[in-house]
């Protein structure tokens, strides 16, 4: 799975660099006849170049290189302040009228709390794609308070001042 670039960063047809492999964990067709696809994330990769070929879909040559932790054991984030992390995250979900099991985020460990927040809080597809793109853990954890932090200030809607 690759998101395209969206404009004014490319036309809508150019691919981001890193994408993730995923295994298909759960299909269901809707009423409407709409399908539901749930993918558990592998592996990122970094696409190398698109190849051409007669498919109804975008192929690529891709690369794992670098991202060996993807396959490795679970990862720790040694800097986090679970504490402050959660305080921020109930004025998140406060200001979003959003509820969750306290406790199962406070007993989940890092990789866990912080790659499902990543993955599960709205955000636009370029902050996704930045978080998708964290090298590691604790980056990952650092652009997602910075993304929330961001979005308990008014986000995007606040004039921009010049």
């Amino acid at each position: 799975m690759v998101q395209p670039c969206p404009p004014p960063h490319g036309n809508g047809e150019e691919l981001h660099s890193i994408g993730c492999a995923g295994r298909v964990t759960q299909f269901s067709e809707t009423e409407d006849g709409r399908y539901l696809v749930t993918l558990s994330g592998v592996s990122r990769f970094r696409i190398t170049r698109e190849t051409n070929g007669f498919t109804p879909y975008r192929r690529c040559d891709v690369s794992w290189t670098g991202f060996d932790r993807d396959l490795g054991r679970c990862e720790a984030d040694e800097t986090l302040d679970r504490t402050s992390f959660l305080d921020l995250l109930d004025r998140f979900f406060s200001a979003r009228n959003l509820s969750t099991d306290w406790e199962a985020l406070k007993d989940a460990d890092d990789e866990l709390l912080i790659n499902s927040l990543a993955m599960l809080l709205e955000f636009d597809t370029e902050d996704k794609q930045a978080l998708l793109e964290a090298p590691c853990l604790a980056t990952r954890r650092e652009t997602l308070v910075t993304l929330i932090e961001f979005a308990l200030r008014g986000g995007s809607q606040e004039e921009t001042l010049q």
